[in-house]
């Protein structure tokens, strides 16, 4: 067992009382073979009124927090206990019909998966898909999981990392030009292996980043806040992560909360409130990751 703890704070402040609408918070993430749920808290200040989940489409579970009273500070705290045990750079058991790029889905899958190769931003003059044929050179076919790991790393060293504070994505060729963070990095090498004709989707949940242990030191970017990668689905292998980031597949040190087709639905928390006119907010955001 690899066990880790997980603490994910989110404090709003007003500058005057406010009333607060329904908040949506997508912070728990689900069991699977390679990650056990073991502990979970969710506290909540002011104590809301009401707390409903549900499953969204995608099957992420959802908490519906609604309030009845004003509040000039509202902190939402998530805690975790995990076991985890993703893959660092595994060999991928692929079918023998995806071994290789280019391959067909199978026509059972396909049905589930056309959402997830539809490209979502226009690419007018071929440009992003010019990039990333570029891996594939002027060979009739190459090593599907050498292509992804070309794509990713190739991201990972060329495309600059900054920090940016605006909400939403970026559009993926405005990243590849003035390089952005991590869930606009994401977002690139999505609409870029979906021009492949590949199915990806969205991830987005925390990274433990080794560096804050004493005495060891790995380089990996986007720790302290939740981060972003991105999952490609390889027949015999199924949905695999990769983070163009920090250059990273297979899972290793990535704890998956929510997924989605469009990074606007993988959001940890979203909401309203209603106020005085002119009434401000202040957002701080904390995540900490401790291997136990």
């Amino acid at each position: 067992m690899t066990l880790y703890a997980i603490r994910h704070r989110t404090t709003y402040r007003y500058d005057a009382p406010v009333r607060l609408g329904p908040h949506r918070l997508l912070l728990r993430p689900r069991d699977s073979h390679d990650l056990d749920l073991l502990e979970t808290g969710l506290t909540i200040l002011p104590e809301p009124a009401t707390v409903r989940w549900l499953h969204d489409v995608h099957s992420n579970s959802i908490a519906i927090a609604e309030f009845d009273r004003e509040t000039r500070e509202l902190v939402i705290e998530s805690r975790l206990k995990v076991d985890h045990r993703g893959l660092d750079a595994p060999q991928l058991p692929l079918e023998w019909y995806a071994t290789t790029w280019p391959f067909f889905y199978d026509h059972a899958e396909w049905p589930d998966l056309r959402a997830y190769v539809e490209r979502q931003h226009p690419d007018l003059q071929g440009r992003l898909h010019r990039w990333a044929r570029r891996f594939v050179k002027d060979r009739d076919e190459i090593p599907t999981q050498e292509l992804l790991v070309a794509i990713m790393a190739a991201i990972h060293a060329e495309v600059p990392y900054r920090a940016r504070y605006e909400p939403g994505v970026q559009d993926p060729l405005t990243t590849l030009d003035t390089g952005g963070t991590c869930r606009d990095f994401a977002l690139l090498m999505i609409e870029a292996v979906r021009s492949l004709g590949l199915a990806a989707r969205f991830v987005s949940g925390y990274l433990y980043v080794p560096a804050a242990d004493p005495g060891s030191g790995s380089g990996l970017v986007g720790g302290g806040a939740t981060h972003a990668w991105v999952q490609v689905y390889l027949p015999g292998a199924g949905w695999v992560e990769f983070d163009p980031t920090n250059a990273l597949y297979g899972g290793v040190h990535l704890f998956r909360v929510a997924i989605a087709r469009d990074p606007a639905a993988a959001l940890p928390i979203t909401g309203s409130f209603t106020g005085p006119s002119g009434v401000t907010s202040e957002l701080e955001v904390e995540v900490v990751v401790d291997r136990l």
